[in-house]
């Protein structure tokens, strides 16, 4: 065997197996949105940590009697917190937020659900009122 067919080989060898059903293009879909959405969040993070500096600097630099300042202070510092934690954290930051939003929605959801019919409320009802 020449020197080629083994390369050709040992490249053929490790190739992953590609599965071609709906399972696993769901999955890989999946995968590749968090990513990419992971990513589009952080350039976000990053532009809104920017935009929070120049607005801070130019309120910084205003007049201080000028009426006409746009930006808040509070606008200014949830753009430089929201902007730092989007940029660092990206995609784990939101699935953090969205699964204790989930955990709750679980908590609240393990009760059990009373209904009453308006028979049930009728009958209550007039038997308060005697």
């Amino acid at each position: 065997m020449t020197k080629i067919d083994e390369a050709a080989a040992l490249a053929q060898a490790s190739l992953p197996s590609a599965a071609w059903d709906l399972t696993s293009f769901l999955l890989n879909a999946k995968s590749q949105i968090q990513l990419w959405g992971g990513l589009l969040l952080m350039l976000l993070g990053a532009v809104g940590l920017l935009w929070g500096g120049v607005v801070l600097i130019k309120k910084l630099m205003a007049n201080p009697q000028s009426a006409s300042q746009q930006s808040s202070w509070g606008t200014i510092a949830l753009l430089i917190l929201v902007g730092g934690a989007l940029g660092t954290g990206g995609w784990s930051l939101i699935s953090t937020i969205g699964s204790g939003g989930q955990q709750t929605i679980t908590d609240l959801g393990g009760g059990t659900v009373i209904i009453q019919t308006v028979d049930q409320v009728s009958r209550f009802l007039n038997g308060a009122s005697k």
